[in-house]
């Protein structure tokens, strides 16, 4: 990807743009706060990544939210692998409560104007897409992500947190979920606003 000189901060799709998204828990409700819902997350994104819908750069799973780094693959639109990755989440979730704690479904209610019902685990809408225009944006884009649960309090260290990519970009190798490191370039070599963010 060729990164323009002209700045812009809302969504494009673009191929081989880097996006970098956030998406919450429905009421911001603290519906990833079991390793059994971070788990349903973390089994979703190997789902995406299998389907080669998309690269991970980063990764980091709080208690209500997600932030992702990723490009999508081809012509592979980021709406839609949001609708995959939040969807799968969401059917396990809501089956589980079902079976397990139908009382507390009713939080996650959402009457329309329409007078329709529907359970959410999601938040409605798309949530943040931003797209990275440089590497010096996309660095400091990895290090907020990884740096999320101990500015939370969530941990000691960053790499202490199981529910991100910060241990496996600490130590070279992948763990929970494969990154793609090698389409990340360092910072030396390149300003700003120009230069290849992933090249060929």
């Amino acid at each position: 990807m060729t990164l323009p000189h002209r700045k812009r901060r809302k969504s494009f799709g673009e191929p081989g743009d880097v996006h970098f998204l956030t998406f919450s828990c429905f009421q911001r409700l603290p519906l990833l706060n079991r390793d059994r819902s971070r788990m349903w997350m973390v089994d979703a994104l190997r789902l995406g990544l299998k389907k080669d819908r998309f690269h991970l750069l980063a990764w980091v799973i709080m208690p209500e939210h997600v932030h992702l780094i990723l490009v999508p693959v081809g012509d592979t639109k980021v709406s839609s692998i949001l609708t995959t990755l939040k969807q799968s989440v969401s059917k396990r979730a809501l089956l589980w409560l079902k079976d397990n704690s139908p009382e507390f479904l009713e939080q996650l209610k959402d009457t329309q104007p329409s007078g329709r019902t529907f359970y959410r685990f999601w938040q409605r809408g798309g949530g943040y897409d931003r797209n990275l225009r440089s590497v010096r944006d996309l660095h400091e884009k990895i290090r907020y992500v990884h740096e999320n649960p101990e500015r939370r309090r969530l941990c000691n260290r960053a790499i202490d947190w199981r529910w991100s990519s910060a241990r496996t970009w600490a130590i070279g190798e992948d763990d929970l979920i494969p990154i793609a490191r090698h389409l990340v370039p360092s910072l030396s070599g390149f300003d700003d606003v120009g230069g290849t963010l992933l090249g060929g």
